[in-house]
């Protein structure tokens, strides 16, 4: 191995312990506790090595934000192959969705809810938030129905997934119904 794949492979390293650490902070504390100076003294490298992978905390948002858009897309594509039929397929979409969010508060602000400087829904969208996306439309454009534009629906269905995570969490919504909810969402929406 030469000096530079070295130099590279631990770069690439210190990388992924900035965003991981950065990760950990935000579901621990919340996002207004990821600084660059607690991220510097929990990696125990300078401000400055901080600084060489990253601009500031937007960056480092936007790096959770792909990352956790690449284990959306992992986790969506794992719950509808599990299943088998449309409906059941779009059930199990949603769950996912809806667990993942749950689960991974942080990462699903740094996805949806704070500025890590991504671009959306544009041709400079970095592949992991297509891949998102494409994970949606794989199930979801098959129940879109005759006559609408598969992703529209996906879109549609995307918005009342996210509208159902935010204001599950908030506490808006009480937590006896999810299920019912995920049914009647389906049910209502999803030609099946």
């Amino acid at each position: 191995m030469s000096v530079q794949e070295r130099k590279e492979r631990e770069r690439a390293s210190r990388e992924r312990l900035i965003v991981a650490t950065a990760r950990e902070l935000a579901e621990q504390q919340g996002w207004d506790a990821v600084t660059t100076r607690r991220l510097a003294e929990r990696i125990e490298y300078s401000q400055p090595v901080l600084y060489s992978h990253f601009r500031g905390k937007r960056e480092i948002i936007g790096a959770v934000a792909l990352e956790g858009a690449a284990e959306m897309a992992g986790a969506l594509r794992a719950a509808t192959s599990a299943t088998d039929g449309p409906r059941a397929r779009v059930v199990a979409l949603a769950r996912a969705y809806l667990d993942f969010a749950a689960d991974n508060p942080a990462v699903y602000d740094a996805m949806f809810q704070l500025d890590g400087g991504l671009a959306f829904a544009q041709e400079d969208t970095p592949e992991p938030l297509k891949d998102a996306f494409a994970a949606l439309l794989e199930t979801l454009g098959e129940v879109a129905g005759d006559d609408v534009h598969p992703a529209l629906f996906t879109e549609l269905f995307w918005a009342s997934l996210h509208g159902l995570a935010t204001l599950t969490r908030a506490g808006r919504l009480p937590p006896e119904y999810s299920e019912l909810r995920v049914e009647l969402l389906v049910d209502r929406l999803a030609v099946v």
